[in-house]
């Protein structure tokens, strides 16, 4: 890989005039030592393995083995219904489709990890909710999820992207400054603007701790997925403005790694602390083995 931090990437796009999506096409190809077109099928079968998990996941009510989670996808869609959302039908759509991905995720449904399982539901809510409301063919949201991919990669190569290493920051956050350059990308922004939209999304999550109550990815996981797929966004609608993020998106990265160095491994994945230990927590705990034994 050519490309390994953001620095390169801006000053490769500026010096052979390409948008990040083709930087990472030609990325990707050079790794897998294969043609652009390839690729470019390889994502669009997870961009439809991403409609495919949202499909499901709208029409499913099953509750997870805990019991716990499974039909909060299908109360906000009723709650739309009745009174629609406050922000609009693209809200609605966003918001439903993240939490129906990761609703799908915990019966053990194919979904993608983007970048991680915990994390699924952001980018294709975010990218598949904008491409409907917005009339964006299938060959640009492509763009954005080939853009997405490298945001990650790059990412990837300073900080591992799980819970267990940083955080939540690590996952939930990165997807969000994923999905943040996907849509910058789909809109028409420029490679500026979408690394803008990366740093604003996933420095304004640093510090996001991953406290899952009795080590399950559903609480406070899967709610997370909803709040950071419109956390994204707004970062984009503030990128496209013209606002910039004063800290340069590697700088950013930086210091999620030592903010995730920092973090007690009580808040990383362990179950040992924050919303894991809670006194409703230790209480759902208590009957959930008492219920497995």
């Amino acid at each position: 890989m050519t490309v390994l931090s953001f620095s390169d990437l801006n000053e490769r796009c500026c010096r052979e005039n390409k948008s990040v999506y083709q930087i990472a096409l030609e990325e990707e190809a050079l790794l897998q030592e294969t043609a652009g077109e390839v690729i470019r099928l390889k994502v669009l079968e997870n961009l439809l393995a991403m409609k495919d998990s949202i499909k499901h996941g709208l029409k499913s009510t099953e509750k997870s083995i805990s019991g716990w989670c499974g039909d909060d996808c299908e109360k906000l869609r009723n709650g739309y219904k009745k009174r629609g959302a406050l922000f609009g039908s693209v809200f609605e759509k966003i918001t439903t489709y993240a939490l129906a991905v990761t609703e799908e995720n915990l019966r053990m449904g194919r979904i993608v990890a983007c970048p991680t399982a915990g994390s699924c539901g952001i980018v294709p809510a975010v990218i598949i909710a904008a491409a409907e409301e917005n009339k964006i063919p299938e060959t640009i949201q492509i763009n954005g999820l080939l853009t997405a991919g490298l945001i990650g990669l790059i990412i990837s190569n300073k900080v591992q992207l799980a819970g267990a290493v940083a955080g939540c920051q690590a996952e939930c956050g990165v997807a969000s400054a994923m999905a943040a350059s996907a849509l910058a990308e789909m809109l028409g922004g420029s490679v500026k603007q979408i690394l803008n939209a990366s740093a604003l999304a996933l420095k304004n999550i640093l510090g996001l701790t991953c406290d899952p109550v009795c080590g399950l990815v559903e609480v406070p996981c899967i709610k997370r997925n909803a709040f950071l797929a419109i956390h994204a966004v707004t970062a984009v609608e503030l990128a496209l403005c013209g606002v910039e993020s004063k800290i340069p998106i590697d700088e950013v990265v930086d210091t999620l790694k030592i903010t995730g160095q920092l973090m007690s491994p009580l808040l990383k994945e362990t179950s040992q602390g924050g919303l894991a230990k809670t006194k409703t927590a230790l209480g759902l705990e208590k009957l959930l083995f008492k219920n497995v034994n």
